[in-house]
């Protein structure tokens, strides 16, 4: 199994109400895993945020802390309720209100990757999907969690930032009735998650870095938007899907020619977004 639920990264000194966290770039593809499953080793990358952590690693020497995961989306999605079990995987589950999610195969122990591809042979054992939600979910839940409630005691606010990446093909249809392409997607469940001015100054940052931004279209904000987005008490979730396409090669599973300069540029944005955490200027939000 992976080694560890998280790895933490702590800035000096803690200057930004900014969390950044990456729930789903952990790449620790253990052997025993990948005995079991009946994907090769790149085909089940294929919906993990592969590099997101790299590209988002820069976050704590602007004064705010990033939480990666260490488990692979593949064998715990912390983007899910624990509660999302999939019965027509895990052993002993009973078919509950429908759940979309769990429906097709992306609950909180995973059935499929992308596109539909199934993970495993066959079933798992509850006691299989108990201990992975035991040893990876609530570990890092637990420290997200704490994190959120230390920038709020610090600022009496608190902004989540939930960063994903998303295949291009699924901005096929955003494209056919847009004019531009969005390369960046952010969610906030439509206002639930976040207040607007918390909402403005992230799409500014990625805007005049020259990206092309949409909001909730297609991706809005999943679990942890869903379960950390308080605006009516100062805490704020907002997710951030970029197109992979930008800086990696969907099919091989690595860094493109253009990784390390959107690395760079998106580097500015994320100082610019932890600044804006910082500002004395920017109001706290109680609707």
């Amino acid at each position: 199994m992976p080694k560890v639920a998280y790895h933490l990264v702590q800035p000096e000194a803690h200057t930004s109400r900014v969390v950044f966290a990456s729930p789903h770039s952990g790449r620790d593809y253990s052997w025993n895993f990948l005995r079991y499953t009946a994907l090769d080793e790149v085909t089940i990358r294929s919906s993990e945020d592969a590099f997101v952590d790299r590209l988002f690693d820069c976050a704590p020497q602007f004064g705010a802390p990033f939480l990666k995961a260490g488990a692979p989306r593949a064998y715990i999605d912390l983007n899910r309720s624990s509660e999302e079990l999939d019965p027509a995987l895990i052993e002993g589950v009973r078919r509950q209100t429908h759940n979309p999610r769990v429906a097709s195969g992306l609950g909180v122990v995973p059935r499929v990757v992308a596109n539909g591809r199934p993970i495993y042979r066959g079933k798992l054992p509850l006691a299989e999907a108990e201990r992975r939600i035991a040893e990876f979910w609530h570990p890092y839940h637990t420290q997200l969690r704490q994190l959120i409630q230390q920038a709020h005691a610090r600022f009496g606010e608190a902004i989540l930032v939930d960063c994903h990446s998303m295949p291009h093909e699924a901005l096929d249809g955003v494209a056919k009735s847009s004019a531009r392409r969005p390369q960046i997607v952010l969610g906030d469940r439509f206002g639930a998650s976040a207040s607007q001015t918390v909402v403005d100054r992230i799409e500014a940052a990625f805007t005049d870095a020259g990206l092309i931004v949409a909001r909730n279209t297609p991706f809005a904000g999943a679990y942890i938007t869903q379960a950390y987005g308080r605006p009516s008490r100062n805490q704020h979730a907002v997710q951030i899907e970029i197109d992979r396409a930008i800086y990696m090669d969907e099919r091989t599973v690595r860094p493109n020619a253009n990784f390390h300069n959107f690395r760079k540029l998106l580097r500015s944005v994320i100082a610019e977004i932890a600044a804006a955490g910082q500002a004395d200027d920017m109001p706290l939000a109680a609707e």
